[in-house]
């Protein structure tokens, strides 16, 4: 078996089977470069060299848990718990609409968060905590906040050229299939890519209004323990929370750094006295230790990644996909999308996947006919496909360090297997669709 398949396959398997991640992936990777032919020490030396990759994110994803226990401690969350409760009552005949009000303002955020503030993932541990509330009186599924999440910065950056679009669709999509020989002068990215979104935008639906739908009870006791002793909501203190806020955005902006972002929020929080000097430090630690499981997955998923990309099996397993397309466009079609999918739930990052699959898939998309739009809808696809549903991902871990602070919400089972139902289904069959009817 692919090296590639067998530990990509293994990670999913242990994960479902409560297994750690942070274990099902370090054991994952292992086994896949064992398979390869590595040998152990080896295997072991690329897992080491790839975890730096993702110490950056980690401690990103750190400091900002620091800076959400600040503003925890300023009335914001309750400030905005009150205003949303109020907004959205938590009778029965308001529920439906409540639930809808917030997903739509979360789905909103998470669209501007890849164009309008491109700031990706760093909302969601600043944005989300606060609402957790609000969710649990009216009975809102967090899966079904983990779809709208993850969906609204996927179909983004794979639809609108703007912001993390421009990245993915210009300057990686078609700057790599240009390289791969593909003539791609007046083409329209947003034609080759819509019907894939549409897929998206399905599953979308489905998620809010059938599958997660229902009501799901939260220990309500546990939500408000995270919020005991921060009671009190004081208007100057509320507008110092969000001038700290957009400091935040606004340095991550200017520097492209979510550590400097976060880290001058924290400290205008301690400078303005809204979080006590001799406190700062136990309440840094505090919101460190609430993001540390994700810090210590995005880290060894780098290390995962990149034992991966040293097996060489990457490539060969593209390649051995081509044996099986045979002159079928219908074939060709499914079975490139399929590949794109093992790789990307594996790398983490659709980001990574193009550069390595659009080598191979443009000769193999010529040969069979496939025209120059659908050649960039075809790989456009393969590329996002497991962006959502993947252990790994940004898309994933991001929405899970949100809605996980008070430890009600499984990353796999409620994060990853979610979001893979829904937008990697719809997602292949969209994708599958424009590859093979787009002129």
């Amino acid at each position: 078996m692919n090296a590639v398949v067998l530990a990509v396959v293994l990670m999913l398997a242990l994960s479902l089977a409560r297994f750690p991640v942070v274990a099902a992936i370090i054991v994952a990777a292992l086994a896949g470069g064992l398979a390869s032919g590595m040998e152990l020490s080896a295997a072991m030396a690329s897992f080491n060299s790839g975890i730096g990759n993702g110490a950056s994110v980690a401690l990103s994803y750190a400091v900002l848990g620091a800076f959400a226990a600040a503003i925890a401690t300023s009335g914001l969350p309750q400030y905005l718990s009150q205003k949303a409760l109020a907004m959205v009552g938590v009778d029965d005949s308001k529920q439906l609409g409540g639930k809808i009000l917030i997903c739509l303002l979360l789905l909103l955020a998470a669209i501007a968060s890849q164009n309008l503030i491109p700031i990706h993932i760093a909302f969601i541990p600043l944005l989300v905590p606060p609402l957790l509330i609000t969710m649990a009186k009216i009975g809102l599924d967090r899966r079904a906040v983990a779809c709208v999440l993850a969906g609204g910065m996927i179909t983004t950056y794979m639809f609108l050229p703007v912001g993390f679009g421009a990245i993915y669709l210009n300057d990686i999509l078609l700057g790599n299939l240009q390289q791969a020989g593909l003539d791609t002068e007046g083409l329209s990215v947003m034609s080759a890519m819509w019907l894939p979104a549409m897929g998206m935008i399905a599953g979308l639906l489905i998620a809010i209004f059938f599958s997660y739908r229902k009501k799901r009870a939260y220990d309500m006791a546990v939500i408000e323990q995270l919020e005991a002793g921060h009671t009190e909501v004081r208007p100057a203190v509320i507008l110092l929370a969000f001038a700290a806020i957009v400091a935040t955005f606004a340095v991550q902006l200017m520097f492209d750094s979510m550590v400097l972002g976060a880290l001058a929020g924290f400290i205008l929080f301690t400078c303005t006295g809204v979080v006590k000097w001799r406190e700062s430090d136990g309440l840094f630690i505090d919101g460190m230790k609430m993001m540390a499981t994700i810090g210590f997955i995005m880290i060894a998923a780098a290390g995962f990644a990149q034992v991966l990309k040293d097996t060489g099996d990457v490539p060969a397993l593209v390649e051995q996909s081509a044996a099986l397309v045979g002159n079928s466009k219908v074939v060709g079609a499914l079975v490139m999308l399929v590949v794109g999918l093992v790789i990307t739930m594996g790398i983490g990052s659709s980001f990574s996947t193009v550069p390595i699959i659009a080598t191979i898939y443009v000769p193999i998309a010529v040969a069979l006919g496939f025209s120059p739009l659908a050649i960039v809808a075809l790989v456009g696809t393969a590329g996002a496909l497991g962006d959502a549903g993947s252990p790994a991902s940004d898309s994933t871990l991001g929405p899970t360090a949100g809605l996980n602070v008070d430890g009600q919400h499984d990353h796999i089972r409620d994060t990853v297997i979610p979001t893979f139902i829904h937008y990697n289904i719809p997602l292949l069959v969209f994708g599958w669709l424009a590859a093979i009817t787009i002129g």
